[in-house]
């Protein structure tokens, strides 16, 4: 039994991190008994354990077997001609190649001729077989030949040059095709039975309407999220969008496509302070004391009944709201959720991502502001934000709008329905933060030859926006990891909100328009004797 070519074009595509699975089809006209057919060209890269075989009709499979067709050369259209175009640009090259040589060498030639004629004509000239107009003529004759081959030359030369530009970008779009250019390729030989029809007695072998639908997982596809955030006063709108690309070796069409969120990640988000340590000086301490500490979001909001009104982030006019995007279908599973967007995306095998969206919310936001100045005066918009839809985020980077202005990128974690996350929204200039030595002082004590070093910072704060505005002001005080070290604090005006068991400290203000503030902190270190200190900063 020969096994007859079918075609079974893809009609779905479910889409995972990692990898997907395609979904083919074919509507065939099949009489009673056995029929062996052939559906392909498949990607060589599917996973033959993946490959599975279903469809409706009076039709049983008896046996699904895979095989590889060996071909001389690719036959995929977009491959094929790319090929005969590097052929053709690669001959022309040549071509070009030979045209140089045959002008250099014309040069060359053109070059001893008027060397060796030079001597001729001087003798020539002496015995008075030649006249001047003659030695004239013939330089000129050799100037017009040696300068039009120069004139070739560089024409040669600068098409030479955009031929080679040419195969560059073709060789480029080649290298985007690595499966469409494997010239071999897998196809599956279906073995069906169908089953002569009982309520059709007077033609037994008439053919019978069967779909087959043969489904397979390829690796070298994927897609991952990303988001734009836009802050309109106190509402984060959120667009989720679905990053598609994939390099199996085949086009996917314009189908049923599926994002399944089976493979979730982590992210990260805002700054927080480290450890300050004081070591004696012949302790090496084995991590670095002041340096980028880790970025991470901290789960602390604003304390229930904080004084203020809340505050507003965008300009006192509500701008126009957006332009409707249709977001995709949810279908939640046991682990996982799947996402139909709500048009067809048409997905080719060249590695381009291809954008469709997944879902667009609009979230309540609590504003306020975070500044570290003991490491930077930059001061950080957080907006503290539950996920009050059914949609669990996965990680991604997100771009942060402010109204209708970009003004940065941040990253979203892995955020469940319910649960609450602080995310960076930017910075903003218009609070201005200012930390500064006021005193340091290094005195010794009369008995007990203790040394001590004194210091007091001023932290400086003001409100140059049009709203109150609630500011978080991370600071420390050192920790000593020597006997011979004592930390003790002199002033902390005002009270800090909260202290950390390694020094942390931590200020929730609420400024007015147009108002300051001032933080002191003062400390003393005390010394004990033949002790050297290090990790101090000013």
């Amino acid at each position: 039994m020969t096994p007859s070519r079918i075609d079974a074009p893809i009609v779905a595509v479910t889409v995972f991190p990692d990898r997907a699975r395609v979904t083919r089809r074919a509507d065939l006209q099949l009489s009673t008994g056995e029929h062996r057919v052939r559906i392909g060209p498949l990607p060589l890269g599917l996973r033959r354990d993946s490959l599975r075989v279903g469809g409706r009709g009076p039709a049983s499979v008896l046996g699904v077997d895979v095989a590889t067709e060996v071909h001389p050369r690719t036959s995929e259209p977009g491959a094929v001609e790319l090929e005969q175009r590097r052929r053709e640009l690669t001959a022309e090259l040549a071509e070009l190649a030979d045209a140089e040589t045959v002008e250099t060498r014309r040069g060359e030639f053109l070059a001893q001729l008027a060397q060796r004629a030079g001597g001729t004509y001087a003798r020539a000239l002496a015995g008075g077989d030649a006249t001047p107009g003659d030695v004239l003529g013939f330089t000129d004759a050799v100037a017009e030949q040696t300068a039009a081959s120069q004139a070739r030359r560089r024409e040669l030369s600068r098409r030479r040059d955009e031929v080679q530009e040419r195969l560059a970008a073709v060789e480029r779009e080649l290298a985007a095709l690595p499966g469409k250019r494997q010239p071999d390729r897998l196809v599956a030989e279906v073995v069906v039975r169908v089953e002569p029809a009982e309520t059709d007695e007077s033609d037994p072998g008439a053919a019978v309407e069967v779909r087959l639908e043969l489904s397979y997982v390829v690796e070298g596809a994927g897609w991952t999220s990303s988001y734009d955030l836009r802050l309109v006063d106190e509402t984060l709108n959120l667009t989720w969008f679905g990053l598609v690309s994939q390099r199996t070796g085949e086009d996917w069409p314009e189908c049923e496509l599926l994002l399944s969120t089976a493979r979730p990640t982590t992210g990260a988000a805002l700054p927080e302070l480290t450890p300050w340590y004081l070591d004696q000086a012949d302790r090496v301490p084995q991590e670095a004391v002041w340096g980028g500490g880790p970025v991470r979001a901290r789960a602390a909001a604003a304390p229930a009944g904080a004084p203020g009104a809340p505050m507003r982030a965008g300009g006192p006019p509500r701008p126009p709201a957006p332009v409707a995007q249709p977001a995709a279908t949810l279908e939640q599973g046991v682990a996982a959720a799947t996402y139909q967007p709500a048009r067809p995306v048409a997905v080719p095998a060249d590695g381009g991502t291809h954008r469709a969206v997944v879902a667009v919310l609009e979230l309540g936001s609590t504003l306020d502001y975070v500044t570290a100045p003991v490491r930077t005066p930059d001061v950080h918009l957080r907006a503290t934000v539950t996920n009050s839809s059914a949609h669990t985020l996965l990680p991604g980077a997100a771009s942060v709008f402010h109204g209708g202005d970009f003004v940065g990128a941040t990253k979203l974690p892995t955020w469940a329905p319910g649960e609450e996350v602080e995310l960076a929204l930017g910075l903003d200039d218009r609070i201005r933060v200012k930390r500064e030595l006021v005193r340091r002082s290094d005195t010794k004590a009369t008995l007990g030859s203790t040394r001590r070093r004194e210091a007091e910072y001023r932290t400086t704060l003001a409100n140059h926006t049009p709203r109150p505005a609630r500011i978080t002001v991370l600071d420390q005080v050192p920790v000593s990891r020597g006997e011979g070290i004592t930390v003790r604090e002199l002033r902390l005006d005002p009270a800090p909100t909260e202290r950390g068991d390694l020094g942390e400290l931590r200020w929730r203000l609420e400024l007015p328009p147009g108002a300051s503030r001032e933080i002191l902190l003062g400390l003393r270190v005390e010394l004990a004797k033949g002790v050297e200190l290090t990790g101090w900063r000013e």
